[in-house]
């Protein structure tokens, strides 16, 4: 999982801070968006990739009975398109401008909901799924661009397979923290303990990798998210100095990862005021 997803929304409004416009000379990237499956939340939909696709690492997700159903923001930002190019290329399609020269795709759209300048949410309804344009059947072709360009696609912080059919259930707009501690950490990770912070902010997390017999700690926040706010992790592992990862991030503190095979270790975070140190523990 990468660090600088947390940092998402302050480096968008750090290169344009007006309605995350992409101004003419601005060409600045920031660290992409928490992009999200551009469907409702709960809905599973095939996210189908392959070789030969225009453009390359665009997105084509299906589903049985896929028209007319609502085509969600995949991340906030500002409608920048909202075209139909008849029966031809992306048919009905739209636009969104999320900033720091990162747009999202939506075509094939039997209908669009949006006009051009207007701001839209995370989740904000964009059209309905359909088969316009030069296409065989209904999808959503979908794009994650970086200054024009489509990049390898990632829904929640999970890169889309290429070149496959992948099943991905849309958390879009749930409510809650988008991430999971064991999404943080990594692959082989699992939880073993965790402390709820006062006034329901968020919780901090003590993961294990048994391979590696490596800890990790993650604080996740349940307040202000999408927003930079001080939240922190630590893990200090007995004999050892404490290493803490703390600053106003969107999301989450951590990974703080330490080897600790057999040794106590002391950890916790925080989110704003609210913090939780334990004492040392977990030996085995």
């Amino acid at each position: 999982m990468s660090r600088l997803r947390r940092f998402a929304v302050l480096a968008a409004a750090a290169v344009v801070p007006a309605l995350g416009l992409t101004l003419a000379g601005t060409t600045q990237a920031s660290a992409a968006p928490n992009f999200q499956v551009p469907f409702k939340c709960g809905v599973t939909v095939t996210a189908a990739t392959f070789s030969g696709h225009s453009p390359a690492n665009s997105v084509d997700f299906q589903k049985s009975g896929i028209t007319g159903m609502p085509v969600v923001a995949a991340a906030g930002g500002t409608v920048s398109r909202v075209a139909n190019e008849g029966s031809t290329s992306y048919g009905r399609w739209v636009e969104v401008d999320h900033g720091g020269g990162w747009t999202t795709r939506y075509a094939h759209l039997s209908t669009q909901s949006v006009s051009v300048g207007q701001a839209v949410s995370l989740g904000k309804q964009l059209g309905t799924a359909g088969a316009t344009g030069g296409v065989t059947g209904p999808h959503l072709h979908f794009e994650e661009r970086l200054n024009g360009v489509a990049q390898k696609a990632k829904l929640n912080g999970v890169a889309v397979p290429y070149y496959g059919h992948t099943n991905f259930t849309s958390k879009n707009s749930c409510g809650g923290n988008p991430y999971e501690a064991t999404e943080v950490c990594g692959s082989g990770f699992s939880v073993v303990d965790s402390q709820a912070l006062a006034g329901g902010s968020g919780t901090a997390y003590l993961l294990y990798n048994a391979s590696t017999k490596s800890n990790c700690v993650t604080t996740l926040k349940a307040v202000s998210l999408g927003t930079a706010s001080p939240v922190s992790a630590f893990l200090e592992v007995q004999g050892s100095a404490r290493t803490t990862d703390s600053g106003s991030f969107t999301y989450y503190a951590g990974p703080v990862k330490k080897t600790a095979a057999s040794t106590c270790v002391k950890w916790g975070g925080s989110v704003g005021a609210n913090a939780y140190e334990s004492p040392f523990e977990h030996c085995d």
